[in-house]
């Protein structure tokens, strides 16, 4: 049984009564919200030793130093740094041992006079975990959903009162942590689309978790990070960039994963300006439905795939947006750029069920209209039937019957792209087939999976660990 979930006053009273807890907020941007509920909470004095918002350019500036943009990753480490330094620099001296200090700050673009664009803000929290020690940070960011300012600012501050408390209260758990910041909010008001820890004490965290943790938690519908795990923030990573994603469950990553990328890859970028074809990027997203084991999401597995992923040079992207139409909203959100999403055969056959249109009231029309967005197309690879030896490629596949005209129309248009195959041979087992042969400790798995993906394939597997 869930214990209650405390009030926001609660917190706040939690935190304004703690004599060891003492800091300052610095916000910008829509309001002093997170500040504002420690003024209304009793106990004030025993929180807080500043609060400041600096809205004006040039007085951000002087204070912060310049920045190019103002709501970005960079001015909250700005912001972050300054506070805390003046904090530690000033009332150390007179306050430690007995005193664990923090300094709160965000960054953030909440809705304007007649302003419809992206609402969305950088929160965090540079703290000590204990009196004395080096600051460690915990830095969120976070898209505002309603369509009034007022609620806005409202939905921020409780957010900025959450991650607060979850950094002296529930650091200790990880799901914890992330279902927190969101509490005493309806769902549907805020995104937390990008949650880090670094600094003292988080050495050894690894930020690919609070990823993961975020999408299973339902706090975002997908999130990523780099070929070298540093998570990153989906709108600042897909900017106006090309995109190609290739989705699968990675279990494990065969060879016939990057020939359907590298074979998608010249296809597509044929058909780019020569000075977009640099900033493509690639995609490999695992979606949560591939992570689940007995109905729980298997950590461990999820980091085997990540690290071969990785060591692959790939960047990763992790959903729970089964349906391709979701996925294709997903990206056009944050780029008007060409996007090519790379499958197969068999799951272009699977975009003809009803149970990926079932809730929408347009049906399969409506499904492929709202995946086949502006500048989307999809790159399909062929498959082999093992019985006949015919290899189905995108042109030669055929539809469900009263799909036939769609179909040919999308070919036509150059919405679906046939994908050329190299090596046949690939086509021979499937991922189950491989997953069947690490178990049975049959040697050949190993002709089908990249080299650098080995150790990751047998420990997914269960199989015998190789030497070295």
């Amino acid at each position: 049984m869930k214990p209650a979930v405390p009030s926001t006053f609660d917190k706040v009273l939690d935190l304004n009564l703690d004599p060891a807890i003492y800091g300052t907020f610095a916000e910008i941007g829509a309001g002093q919200e997170t500040a504002n509920w420690f003024f209304r909470v009793s106990g004030t004095a025993g929180t807080m030793a500043k609060s400041i918002s600096a809205y004006d350019m040039t007085m951000s500036d002087a204070i912060y130093g310049r920045c190019d943009r103002y709501v970005s990753r960079q001015r909250l480490g700005q912001m972050l740094g300054h506070e805390f330094g003046i904090l530690v620099e000033r009332l150390a001296p007179q306050r430690q041992p007995g005193t664990t200090f923090f300094s709160f700050c965000n960054t953030v673009r909440a809705r304007g006079w007649q302003d419809r664009g992206e609402c969305h803000g950088w929160l965090g929290l540079r703290y000590q975990l204990r009196p004395g020690d080096p600051p460690s940070d915990v830095w969120a960011h976070v898209r505002l959903l309603d369509d009034l300012n007022v609620n806005q600012m409202e939905a921020l501050g409780v957010v900025g009162v959450n991650l607060i408390h979850a950094a002296f209260r529930r650091r200790k758990s990880l799901p914890r942590f992330v279902e927190s910041l969101v509490e005493n909010l309806r769902p549907g008001r805020v995104e937390v689309d990008m949650l880090k820890f670094q600094g003292h004490g988080y050495d050894f965290f690894d930020n690919r978790l609070c990823a993961l943790q975020l999408v299973e938690s339902g706090l975002t519908e997908a999130a990523m990070f780099r070929e070298d795990g540093e998570v990153v923030q989906a709108a600042d990573a897909l900017y106006r960039r090309p995109l190609l994603l290739l989705r699968g469950s990675f279990d494990p990553v065969t060879k016939l994963h990057l020939e359907m990328l590298d074979q998608a890859r010249g296809s597509f970028r044929g058909g780019l300006p020569e000075a977009e074809v640099a900033r493509t990027l690639e995609l490999c997203e695992i979606s949560m439905g591939n992570l689940l084991r007995g109905g729980q999401v298997d950590h461990v597995e999820f980091i085997d795939r990540a690290d071969a992923l990785q060591a692959l040079g790939k960047t990763v992207l992790i959903s729970r947006l089964p349906e391709f139409h979701r996925m294709s909203g997903y990206l056009t959100r944050y780029t008007s750029e060409p996007v090519g999403i790379v499958l197969s055969i068999g799951l272009l056959n699977e975009l003809f069920k009803p149970k990926w249109s079932e809730d929408l009231a347009g049906g399969l029309l409506e499904s492929f209209g709202r995946l086949f967005r502006k500048g989307v197309s999809l790159y399909v690879y062929p498959w082999r039937n093992r019985r006949t030896g015919e290899v189905v490629t995108a042109d030669s596949f055929r539809a469900p019957e009263d799909a036939t005209g769609l179909y040919r129309y999308l070919i036509e248009q150059g919405r679906i792209h046939s994908v050329p195959y190299r090596d046949l041979d690939l086509l021979k087992y499937t991922g189950r087939d491989i997953q069947r042969m690490i178990r049975e400790g049959d040697p050949e798995w190993r002709s089908y999976v990249p080299e650098v993906a080995h150790r990751s394939a047998l420990h997914l597997q269960g199989g015998v660990q190789e030497p070295g």
